[in-house]
């Protein structure tokens, strides 16, 4: 079984009949509670984190673009606490070059604050915490992310967040027809 995970059910309807379901609440602490939890509960055979994600001006990195994060960046430690950064399961990733041609291969940071990340171009609340609680366990995982904002952009009406959940949700059922 294949456990995925994101912050609100919008965000998993690409999921949904095929795979097992975890809202997991929005931000680190959240995410990590409710992943572990899940993770004692059921012991899936991999973790998949999806949801949306920010994106840096002037990156190169566009609006509805796919991201999977090639590296999860915990942005609210500081750089000698260990770890603050976690590179996925090589056989998802894999998995994923194959379903989503089209997808770019960033870090991701993850930060409880929009706007909170450093030195990386994509941002989300979640990642990094449900990757931990799954390296913790023994368990691979991957994060997949749809940009659908600036993160600079304080106008959350501004977001793509309908135009951004409609693309996850193709590139969830890809990746999941891809891993099942």
């Amino acid at each position: 079984m294949i456990l995925v995970v994101g912050a609100i059910g919008q965000e998993l309807a690409g999921a949904r009949d095929r795979a097992r379901l975890l809202v997991c609440g929005v931000g680190p602490v959240e995410a990590a509670i409710a992943t572990a939890k899940e993770i004692v509960r059921e012991r899936p055979r991999a973790i998949l984190n999806v949801g949306l994600a920010g994106v840096r001006r002037g990156s190169g990195v566009g609006l509805l673009d796919i991201v999977v994060g090639s590296e999860a960046v915990y942005c609210d430690l500081f750089p000698r606490f260990s770890p603050n950064r976690l590179v996925p399961d090589a056989g998802l990733l894999a998995a994923a070059r194959e379903a989503l041609p089209e997808a770019r291969f960033l870090p991701v940071g993850t930060t409880a604050s929009v706007g909170g990340s450093s030195n990386v171009e994509v941002e989300a609340m979640e990642g990094f915490s449900v990757m931990r609680a799954a390296q913790l366990a023994a368990i691979p995982a991957l994060e997949l992310r749809v940009i659908s904002n600036e993160v600079e952009e304080p106008s959350r009406s501004s977001w793509r967040i309908d135009d951004g959940l409609f693309v996850l949700v193709g590139a969830t059922r890809r990746l999941l027809e891809r891993l099942l």
